[in-house]
């Protein structure tokens, strides 16, 4: 390696490491404030915190790497040009490409261990955070119950509004399931006010609900009177639901049974699960066109179809034909049909839609981890010939600059995911999008800085105008002088 490859490389890394540091702790604290609520004073050990906190930075390294290697980019290269270290380098016949050369191969090795990472390092990660998060969540009942949806905990479903309180004890808009010997939902509580109540020496927890009604459905003997759907109704001030804990409280933290994400999968098990995902989504499209061609009764026409020698004129229905209770019949028969139709075809609609939804996302899961290894590369190419342009180093305009790119970047690829999800667009077109719209800037600022171009030059964008204007006599030419 030459000296002047040495020397880059020195710089580069220098910057690389420290703005990675700095970026991967802002991004730690911002991202785990989502979650501190939930670990901080439920009597955790220090050890369960500090895992949980190293088993959810892996996530973090798609969002900081390609962030970092745009802003040392443009940090490093932008102090060569500020410093007139590019200037000298030209002078000596070393181009630009030249001066990146060194460092192409560095960042092509960073894009070959942001791939190996992604693939390894983060589905592990993701394996052990989800399997930990759900060990707490069994440990301390509390956590399990989220706002706004049902919850299971011990033999009860739960849904509540909001929690409060330093252990989120106090609970509002309580809706409760009851399990029972029968399978369905017929004991329901509602309440306006919960509280969980319990003991660190104790198996018991109790949640007390107040100001509230009791509803229980009665099942009769007698067939006929079950469609009445007979139920009892009470209303309480108080009521007290004790829980067994004694199974959740001896929680082994090391379980590590729930392994059903698309977040732990390798390359080679996501291929095999979009390949099985695939292969039923289409055998249940198969099954349903089958299903409902076989419910307009079309199958079994050719076989009761007995034509007639004679025809007869069809007034303006086909009911015409027959008599009024047998039309009333027909058409009631017909509704019937359509109605049960269109319930099927709404039940259906959402079952695959839910099968499709689910394939993308593994479909997006797999072409992330090529995308990010890509990204490195391509935001190196835009990053290095933007600093030489600007010709800025330090953290003032280089870091605008930076996070102004990497916002668009990033927003492009949320959203283009987001309708990749509900298939509005290809799951590979919504993960390559982002990156390819910064493939030409790249080419393009390599371009101009090689050329030694400015980023702009504000004289090209009058130039058509003024030849406009001169060609419409508006504006008339300098007469030359001697």
């Amino acid at each position: 390696m030459k000296i002047l490859d040495r020397y880059i490389l020195t710089s580069y890394l220098k910057t690389f490491f420290s703005v990675f540091t700095i970026l991967m702790f802002i991004f730690v604290l911002q991202t785990i404030w989502l979650y501190i609520g939930e670990l901080a004073g439920k009597d955790l050990d220090t050890e369960i915190i500090f895992k949980f906190l190293l088993y959810f930075s892996p996530k973090l390294v798609p969002l900081v790497l390609p962030l970092t290697i745009l802003l040392t980019s443009i940090m490093t290269f932008g102090s060569f040009a500020e410093n007139y270290e590019f200037a000298a380098m030209k002078s000596s016949g070393i181009s630009l490409q030249r001066a990146m050369r060194g460092l192409t191969f560095f960042i092509f090795g960073i894009s070959l261990t942001a791939f190996f990472f992604a693939n390894n390092i983060i589905p592990a990660a993701e394996f052990k955070s989800i399997n930990l998060r759900k060990n707490i969540a069994k440990l301390k009942p509390a956590m399990a119950i989220t706002e706004g949806i049902f919850n299971e905990v011990g033999t009860i479903n739960i849904k509540v509004e909001e929690k409060s309180g330093d252990n989120d004890q106090y609970l509002t808009d309580v809706i409760i399931h009851k399990k029972g010997p029968r399978s369905g939902n017929f004991t329901v509580m509602k309440a306006k006010e919960g509280e969980l109540v319990g003991s660190t020496d104790s198996d018991v927890l109790s949640l007390i609900l107040k100001d509230g009604n009791y509803y229980d459905e009665i099942q009769p003997n007698d067939p006929s009177r079950r469609r009445d759907k007979p139920y009892a109704k009470s209303y309480f001030e108080e009521y007290t639901i004790n829980m067994d804990l004694s199974e959740m409280n001896n929680v082994d933290m090391e379980d590590e049974t729930y392994q059903n994400t698309n977040g732990m999968l390798k390359v080679s098990e996501l291929r095999e699960s979009i390949d099985s995902f695939s292969t039923n989504y289409n055998q249940q499209i198969r099954s349903f066109k089958s299903n409902m061609y076989s419910r307009t009764g079309m199958t079994s026409v050719s076989l009761n179809l007995k034509p007639a020698d004679t025809t007869s004129e069809i007034g303006e229905s086909v009911l015409d034909l027959y008599s009024a209770q047998q039309a009333a019949q027909i058409a009631g028969f017909a509704t019937g049909s359509v109605e049960a139709a269109i319930s099927h075809l709404s039940l259906k609609k959402n079952e695959i839609k839910a099968s499709a939804k689910q394939l993308n996302k593994y479909e997006i899961a797999l072409h992330e981890k090529y995308a990010l290894a890509v990204a490195c590369f391509v935001l190196f190419f835009v990053g290095a010939p933007l600093g030489a342009i600007i010709r800025k180093g330090g953290m003032g305009l280089p870091m605008v600059v930076a996070i102004l790119l990497f916002l668009t970047y990033h927003f492009i690829g949320i959203f283009a995911k987001n309708s990749a999800e509900d298939g509005s667009i290809s799951p590979f077109i919504a993960t390559w999008l982002s990156t390819l719209i910064m493939l030409p800037l790249g080419i393009f600022l390599t371009y101009r800085a090689t050329t030694d171009q400015g980023l702009f030059v504000i004289g090209n964008f009058f130039e058509p105008v003024k030849r406009l204007l001169k060609k419409a006599g508006i504006t008339k030419p300098k007469d030359k002088t001697e």
